[in-house]
């Protein structure tokens, strides 16, 4: 079990100048993972619990290009694994989604990470305990922060009209490095079909759709 309670910048372990290796293309789509990604897409970041299954969520999603687990939101330059599990480097497990907002939008993206969780739990996702499983938005635009934010009041609200008592955790903030995760994460559950998944939800639906 991990840690829940957030360590500070200047307790975080010291971590390395070089990126840890990992994979060059996606194991499903075979799309380069790390880039350059063709002109004219975007990019977005969720932290939803386990990565495994969350990854999944939106390789399935049409629109998305590639996506590739790894670790943000935290202060330990390029962290492996352990480190992040350790709770020493104050990282989220996220997701990387690039997408083509001429097919899915940012809206629809954060429909599917709302009805995918549940945003409720603090610094766990289901029995996934420790302060990389919270919940995270991670915008690279002035306009996707807005979204975002709209979109957690709007799907608060649904929460309320269906009966769900507890008050959304979820974190809404500029994305900061994107440190891709080791080579055997990616795709895990491609790889891994009966693996891991820990993805649930709240079984409400989210009205989001602010760029559609």
């Amino acid at each position: 079990m991990g840690t829940t309670t957030m360590i500070d910048a200047d307790r975080a372990l010291p971590g390395r100048d070089t990126p840890i290796r990992t994979a060059e293309q996606h194991f499903v789509n075979f799309h380069p993972l790390q880039g350059p990604y063709p002109e004219g897409l975007e990019q977005a970041m969720f932290g939803l619990g386990c990565f495994w299954g969350a990854e999944r969520k939106f390789w399935e999603a049409d629109g998305v290009y590639v996506t590739a687990v790894g670790y943000s939101a935290g202060f330990t330059p390029n962290p492996t694994y352990e480190e992040v599990c350790s709770g020493r480097t104050g990282h989220s497990e996220v997701v990387l989604v690039v997408f083509d907002p001429k097919q899915v939008t940012y809206g629809e993206l954060l429909k599917l990470f709302w009805e995918s969780h549940d945003p409720t739990q603090g610094m766990r996702q289901g029995n996934d305990m420790g302060t990389q499983y919270r919940s995270g938005i991670y915008t690279y635009s002035d306009d996707q922060l807005v979204q975002a934010e709209q979109s957690r009041l709007e799907y608060q609200k649904a929460l309320n009209e269906a009966g769900h008592p507890r008050e959304i955790t979820t974190e809404i903030q500029p994305a900061g490095p994107f440190y891709f995760a080791e080579d055997y994460h990616q795709q895990y559950l491609a790889k891994n079909p009966n693996g891991y998944c820990g993805i649930g939800g709240t079984g409400v639906t989210c009205p989001t759709g602010l760029d559609a």
